[in-house]
């Protein structure tokens, strides 16, 4: 674990305080926690009218000139030990597009994220938000990062496979048997976290993500969606720093022909319900498959888990915010287990 100057060397016995109904009769023992960014390069701004503003009322005017040197591009990272520590490697959680590390913190119903079951089970965790999101920081645009993309609140109930696409999550119809927390409260609970993403920052990250594991070391990675398919392509750049990967619904792969460079990687896919009913999802699965196959052809392991098929039942794309997300962890876990990497 590398020091951090905004935590005590050692903090023991720190028990985190559970939410009544969270189930977990026991409270957490984190051991140390912390935060620091990586990554990030300097460009340089010029040509911009100075700014005249006043911050605060009953503040005095400030001028600012926005010309000069910024520094753009790096990530947030966030880790926990927890004590007892039974993970063999550090364990990552890397989110999705239009979302933060939030993902795994919470869920939308108030419910423990998968961050706490993995500490719960004695990993160390590092949660990250990626380049662009969150407490990242942002870049001046469109100078630098180009133009943000919102998404409306009714967008990610069909995107997600959560409900049909009427519109609104008011009027839209949810899907059969769907686990994700529907209540409108819980829903718009949801989309409080989600914020903007921009189209030319994948370079930034990846080289955010491959600074942040020169850092911690050899690691799990668990991603989902963006985040998975970044996740395939830093494996490739730099595949002695993965010791497992899970891929949860990744909305893209790494690239082909370099397929071979993760057969040293194991790998679990994994996606939910209605995905082969999906115009949009069942084509990312088709190529999800067909990258997965170029891995095993060069003597590579990738587990190809459908939820459904192993009984798990109604699972949005947003999994680990499910009313089942606990069963699905369960079954990373003893993925994971079963590999050796915890003990």
């Amino acid at each position: 674990m590398r020091r951090n100057t905004s935590w005590r060397a050692v903090m023991t016995a720190l028990a985190l305080a559970m939410v009544p109904f969270s189930g977990h009769a026991q409270p957490l023992t984190i051991e140390r926690f912390g935060s620091f960014h990586v990554g990030g390069r300097q460009v340089e701004i010029s040509g911009k009218p100075v700014i005249e503003y006043t911050p605060t009322v009953g503040g005095a005017p400030l001028r600012i000139d926005p010309n000069g040197t910024y520094v753009v591009g790096q990530m947030y990272a966030q880790f926990m030990q927890p004590s007892p520590q039974r993970g063999a490697a550090p364990l990552m959680l890397w989110h999705g597009a239009y979302l933060t590390g939030a993902t795994y913190e919470n869920t939308p119903d108030g419910r423990e994220g998968w961050e706490h079951f993995f500490l719960r089970r004695g990993w160390i965790t590092y949660v990250t938000d990626a380049v662009e999101r969150g407490r990242s920081g942002a870049a001046m645009t469109p100078d630098i990062f180009g133009m943000p993309i919102y998404l409306p609140t009714a967008n990610p109930w069909e995107r997600f496979r959560i409900g049909d696409g009427a519109g609104s999550h008011a009027r839209g119809t949810v899907l059969p048997g769907n686990q994700f927390p529907t209540e409108p409260e819980h829903y718009l609970a949801f989309m409080r976290q989600v914020v903007p993403r921009y189209l030319g920052t994948d370079e930034d990250v990846l080289n955010a993500y491959v600074a942040l594991l020169e850092r911690v070391g050899p690691s799990v990675v668990i991603a989902h969606s963006q985040g998975g398919a970044f996740a395939w392509q830093v494996a490739q750049r730099r595949p002695e720093l993965f010791r497992a990967l899970v891929l949860v619904e990744p909305a893209g792969t790494g690239v082909e022909a370099e397929a071979a460079r993760l057969k040293d990687v194991p790998t679990m896919l994994m996606y939910g319900d209605y995905v082969d009913a999906d115009p949009r999802w069942s084509v990312i699965r088709r190529n999800a498959r067909r990258f997965s196959d170029a891995i095993r052809a060069a003597g590579g392991q990738v587990e190809d888990v459908d939820l459904p098929s192993r009984g798990i039942r109604g699972n949005s794309h947003m999994i680990m915010m499910d009313r089942n997300s606990d069963q699905v962890a369960e079954l990373i876990q003893a993925w994971l287990a079963e590999r050796g990497l915890w003990r």
